[in-house]
């Protein structure tokens, strides 16, 4: 069992099929035992990506949109751990965005899983591995410390 820490490019992938899904599910499936944790800001993030989906030429139906976005509420409130972002999260993201190639939301999302990695550490808990679907969020994450993985380097 292991604790993992999924931004949005990574958590997207449980409700829509891409590149990565299978192996994501895998990690998250209940059964696999595995902590999930996420910034409450994933939970808007992955909606709106399911929603753009669902607006895009050839998209996914509404039924198939508004089924995505009801199981991710219903995960939300029953299967991951979610962490309120505060000012001492947004500040470390400020000052992530001065160091690394990173965008706003992408910097809330490493200071979150910094800011929990480290509290895992302080109760002699095993750190956390972020799993995240971009290139210069994984570089960052691993810059600052942090095991990162991506899902897109998996089949």
């Amino acid at each position: 069992m292991s604790t993992f820490y999924l931004d949005s490019s990574a958590l997207v992938k449980r409700y829509l099929t891409e590149n990565g899904s299978a192996w994501l599910r895998t990690l998250v499936e209940p059964l696999a035992g595995n902590t999930i944790i996420i910034a409450e800001i994933t939970h808007v993030e992955v909606a709106a990506a399911i929603a753009a989906r669902h607006r895009a030429p050839g998209g996914i139906s509404r039924r198939v949109r508004d089924g995505a976005v009801n199981l991710l509420a219903k995960h939300c409130r029953d299967e991951y751990r979610l962490i309120a972002t505060n000012k001492t999260i947004l500040d470390r993201a400020i000052d992530l965005t001065q160091t690394y190639r990173l965008r706003g939301y992408d910097a809330v999302q490493l200071a979150t899983a910094l800011y929990t990695n480290s509290a895992l550490l302080s109760t002699e808990l095993a750190g956390l591995t972020m799993l995240a679907a971009d290139k210069d969020l994984i570089t960052a994450a691993q810059a600052e410390g942090l095991l990162a993985d991506n899902p897109n380097l998996y089949a």
